[in-house]
């Protein structure tokens, strides 16, 4: 009798053991009421909470709706296109192309001889001493004592000679005397023959300085196409406008510098 007692209690106290533990740990199994052999002493209990399952379900459909939004994040991002504004880069690289070409057409135009004396007439002259060949201002100080006559002087006065046989041998027909450690070049003035083949060597020069402009103009428009798929359409009418304009720009000023050396030419 006490046997069969002592064996009641224990089995009650493992079901209620069981019952308690599984509501936290055990939610989604499931035990069953099926009689065990008689060396355990105790039956399986199947045990399922209904408000554990739903809770399980919500921290599942939770989960599931955070990765879902970290996909949809994710592939956003990746589909993400930055707009980078090019203008800037353009006008800057055209620009100075431009520019550039300018500044070469008054270094060209200044080896013209006209019938005034300039100091910077004399700088494309190639003199060679020592075997070593230099331009000439940089062996030399080249000034203007009047509107006909050029003074040279030499850094070293042992190039004088050479400086004198540079001068001779350039296409300015110039011939300088030596007075003293220095050279004096009277500019002789321009014949009508003269005159008029310096200003074909300037229209010359003109057009091809134009060009270099006009090609500056097409290199900016060629970085424009490249990136016009970035671009919104009006950006870039914008933008090849204003390119436009600078090329205008730019041509005219070419057109100003060679108008006033043919005026200077012409007037001797």
């Amino acid at each position: 009798m006490a046997m069969h007692l002592r064996r009641a209690i224990s089995n009650r106290n493992a079901t209620l053991l069981l019952r308690n533990g599984s509501s936290s740990l055990q939610s989604q199994r499931s035990w069953f009421h099926t009689p065990c052999s008689r060396s355990n002493g105790f039956f399986r209990t199947r045990y399922s909470d209904p408000s554990l399952s739903a809770f399980g379900f919500m921290q599942d459909y939770r989960r599931g709706f955070a990765k879902g939004k970290r996909s949809k994040d994710d592939s956003g991002a990746g589909s993400t296109v930055e707009i980078v504004d090019i203008g800037p880069t353009v006008k800057e690289t055209a620009v100075s192309q431009m520019e550039a070409a300018i500044v070469a057409l008054s270094r060209e135009l200044t080896k013209l001889r006209t019938g005034r004396a300039s100091p910077g007439m004399l700088d494309h002259i190639i003199v060679e001493t020592g075997g070593v060949k230099m331009p000439l201002n940089h062996l030399a100080v080249v000034s203007v004592l009047d509107s006909k006559t050029l003074s040279i002087n030499p850094y070293d006065p042992n190039t004088l000679k050479e400086l004198e046989s540079a001068i001779v041998s350039s296409p300015l027909g110039l011939n300088p005397r030596v007075d003293g450690q220095r050279l004096i070049a009277a500019i002789p003035a321009l014949t009508k023959e003269h005159i008029q083949a310096m200003c074909k060597v300037v229209a010359k020069t003109s057009e091809d300085v134009k060009q270099s402009i006009r090609r500056s103009r097409q290199k900016a428009l060629d970085m424009m196409k490249k990136a016009g798929s970035s671009l919104p359409k009006d950006q870039m009418k914008r933008l090849e406008k204003e390119v436009d304009e600078l090329t205008k720009k730019y041509v005219k000023s070419a057109d100003d510098v060679c108008k006033a050396k043919e005026k200077e030419i012409n007037e001797g």
